[in-house]
């Protein structure tokens, strides 16, 4: 029965949902993204993967990461570094990752929860894990009173905004492999790190030793959408049931896998990285200038700025009043400190604007 209450109409004007720096989940849906979903949207085609889009997308990944890699589109990151590591894994392994990683901080205990992994989170200082951290971190082994080290997980970019070099991670791929350990990329920033350096996503991933991805789509402008990509032929053998398992097949998966191909067939998703990577270092610029100004005593950066984040430590009444306008995250890792986070759809006004705010100009 109708109670005769209307539920409010959405105001849809660009003044009611201004751009903000709280996530780069906050921004929208980039519109060659709409266009593909769009022109996806055509007759009647086989689900579950069965469609033309998601065979297209297993060619795109073979371009990127090499042709042993399989790819397995799902609906979400949390999701996506379940499933990775849990179909490369045995119920008995631990997971090496550094105390800021999402897998250990952010993900409500999933992994441990629904993968059945142990997660151990080392302490570092810029979010990055070294070969000597992880030979550090592995205890227990071969005890049977301990959860066995078998598998090490980076993000890229991190947590921090900073990111791996290809050096770095072929250091830790061969660490990891010396001690019979595969290695897994939490990529949700893959795009963000490989246009920060300058390379492709293979560089960072298939030419150095990783093992599985969760690549990354929703955070560089898809509708919700990463994907599972296997670099290992050796590993994620039940990846299509654990799929199912998980939650994260999807019966009309062409809608996934056509935003996927959008973003990574051809520069989009660089482009739209770059973009969002050249405002977080404009933001950190002009931030600095303040701060050498003196006009905002506590100001100071934080981290290296290699992706689209800047860590700033702010004063708190400082905070409070640029939160008048914009909208960030206090970052919970470390008091007073809080996130600013760029987006492909950030602009130079927007960045003026809270540099501004921040100033009290």
């Amino acid at each position: 029965m109708n109670s005769g209450t209307a539920a409010p109409p959405v105001d849809t004007s660009p003044d009611a949902h201004p751009r903000n720096f709280g996530s780069d989940n906050w921004a929208g849906v980039h519109p060659e993204v709409l266009d593909a979903i769009a022109e996806a949207n055509v007759g009647h085609t086989p689900g579950y993967g069965g469609d033309p889009w998601t065979a297209r997308f297993h060619d795109i990944t073979a371009h990127h990461f090499g042709p042993k890699a399989q790819a397995f589109p799902v609906f979400n990151g949390t999701g996506a570094n379940v499933l990775a590591l849990q179909s490369a894994l045995p119920r008995w392994a631990a997971v090496i990752t550094t105390a800021s990683a999402h897998i250990n901080y952010d993900e409500t205990g999933a992994p441990e929860k629904v993968g059945g992994l142990k997660i151990v989170g080392a302490a570092t200082e810029d979010g990055k894990l070294t070969p000597e951290t992880i030979e550090s971190a592995i205890i227990g082994r071969g005890h049977e009173h301990n959860a066995q080290p078998l598998a090490v997980s980076i993000s890229e970019s991190t947590e921090w905004g900073t990111t791996y070099t290809p050096d770095e991670i072929a250091a830790i791929a061969a660490t990891a492999h010396d001690l019979d350990m595969i290695v897994h990329v939490d990529g949700s920033r893959l795009g963000n790190a490989a246009a920060h350096l300058g390379v492709g996503l293979g560089d960072i991933t298939s030419a150095v030793g990783v093992d599985i991805v969760s690549l990354g789509g929703t955070k560089n402008g898809l509708l919700g959408a990463e994907a599972v990509v296997v670099l290992n032929p050796d590993i994620g053998h039940g990846m299509r049931f654990l799929r199912k398992m998980n939650l994260q097949l999807a019966s009309k998966m062409r809608f996934l896998s056509a935003q996927l191909n959008a973003l990574y067939e051809g520069d989009l998703w660089r482009n739209s990285a770059t973009r969002s990577n050249e405002k977080a270092k404009y933001l950190a610029d002009e931030l600095a200038e303040v701060a050498a100004s003196g006009r905002v005593p506590g100001l100071e950066i934080v981290q290296k700025v290699e992706s689209n984040v800047v860590f700033v430590r702010m004063p708190a009444e400082v905070a409070a009043r640029a939160r008048q306008t914009f909208a960030f995250a206090d970052w919970p890792l470390e008091k007073g400190i809080v996130r600013l986070m760029c987006a492909f759809d950030t602009t130079t006004e927007d960045v003026d604007a809270l540099v501004a705010a921040i100033a009290g100009d």
